[in-house]
């Protein structure tokens, strides 16, 4: 039985200030960062223990927001090696050089419910990037308790921190060349994230603009049946309202059924939109499934075959090229997600791959990024 994402979102109190699209969207800055981080971590760590394995570990292992809402509270890496006891490591970045450095208390010296005091994480490194700087520290949750204040954090909601000042933090710093690209890769895919993400806002003016002209223009507002622009406008509105419909599996068949007509990267996102809407009120049987994987894969196709060599994504003249890189990115992002969701959910034999770095469907990371910068 698939879980119902949505349902189970709308559950969680910590979260209900947040759309569950703007959930996802902070969930997935977390998960960038992370994912760029682990092919430099694995060669860091291969350095000292060239037998050691590392990998993502936790409840956002394999999926970058859990289904619950909310953040892991495991460690965001496991080291493995022969013969040896598994290690863990915490990771956090900085954005900036700060004047001092926060850790969560909770993350160092959880609490021991037989002990009845916090004691230090065992088995357990920090893992901390200043990323303007280029520099990491691997740090024991001891030194931490150690050579800090504690305080709260505004930032963190008034959370109690342990708080290293900025000297003794620099002391423990060390750059790394391969670090580099790491962090300018975290920058311009949290940058790609936040460009294509305003399609949401976008598309809320447009439709309000049109329920506005209904009263101040006079205007008719239709909804056109058996459209995409119509079945979009549907899945748009019941989505902003918290609404479903109780034919969501025929609806997915319908829908599916517009990849057979030509489609420009606008329609595009109007189809991976409604997929990404009708997806968690459905429990797939075979043939659903594989129509949605096959739609899946059709998706992915027409997206590439419009990408530029100055990294835009263009199907259609009329349209401004950044308008329609916007679609592409959008339909990247909701389709990579679902890829990873389907893989986890889903025990279907599938061609799917799973996703091991976070737009890494987009042909040249760098090149689109410098076109939508520009």
């Amino acid at each position: 039985m698939k879980t119902d994402a949505k349902t189970i979102y709308a559950q969680s109190s910590d979260i209900k200030s947040r759309t569950y699209l703007e959930y996802r969207k902070d969930m997935k800055q977390k998960a960038i960062a992370e994912l760029e981080v682990l092919p430099w971590l694995r060669k860091i760590i291969k350095r000292s223990e060239p037998d050691a394995e590392v990998d993502k570990f936790g409840g956002d292992k394999f999926l970058w927001f859990l289904r619950k809402g909310g953040i892991t509270r495991e460690p965001d890496f496991i080291i493995s090696a022969p013969n040896v006891e598994d290690r863990y490591i915490e990771f956090q970045y900085a954005k900036e050089e700060l004047g001092a450095y926060d850790f969560k208390i909770s993350k160092i010296a959880p609490r021991d419910r037989k002990l009845k005091k916090r004691m230090p994480k065992a088995n357990t490194e920090i893992l901390y990037i200043i990323k303007p700087k280029y520099e990491y520290t691997l740090i024991r949750p001891e030194w931490i308790i150690n050579n800090s204040t504690q305080t709260v954090a505004s930032a963190w909601g008034n959370a109690p921190v342990f708080r290293v000042s900025k000297d003794k933090m620099n002391a423990l710093m060390r750059g790394d060349k391969d670090l580099v690209y790491v962090c300018k890769a975290i920058d311009m895919k949290i940058n790609i994230l936040d460009f294509q993400h305003e399609m949401i806002s976008i598309e809320c003016d447009k439709l309000s603009h049109l329920l506005q002209s209904v009263i101040d223009e006079n205007k008719i507002v239709k909804v056109i049946p058996k459209t995409l622009d119509g079945f979009f406008k549907v899945c748009f509105i019941l989505s902003r309202i918290d609404k479903t419909p109780e034919n969501a599996n025929l609806w997915l068949i319908y829908l599916l059924s517009y990849l057979n007509i030509e489609l420009n990267l606008y329609n595009l996102f109007q189809l991976s939109y409604c997929l990404d809407f009708l997806y968690p009120l459905i429990d797939m049987k075979d043939n659903e499934a594989k129509l949605f994987v096959d739609g899946i894969k059709r998706i992915k196709e027409q997206i590439i075959i419009c990408f530029n060599p100055d990294g835009s994504f263009q199907s259609d003249k009329k349209h401004p090229p950044l308008d329609e890189t916007r679609c592409a990115l959008s339909c990247i992002n909701i389709i990579e997600d679902l890829i990873q969701d389907f893989l986890t959910y889903y025990e279907y034999k599938t061609s799917l791959k799973p996703i091991r770095s976070i737009f890494q469907t987009i042909p040249d990371i760098d090149k689109t990024h410098r076109f939508i910068s520009s």
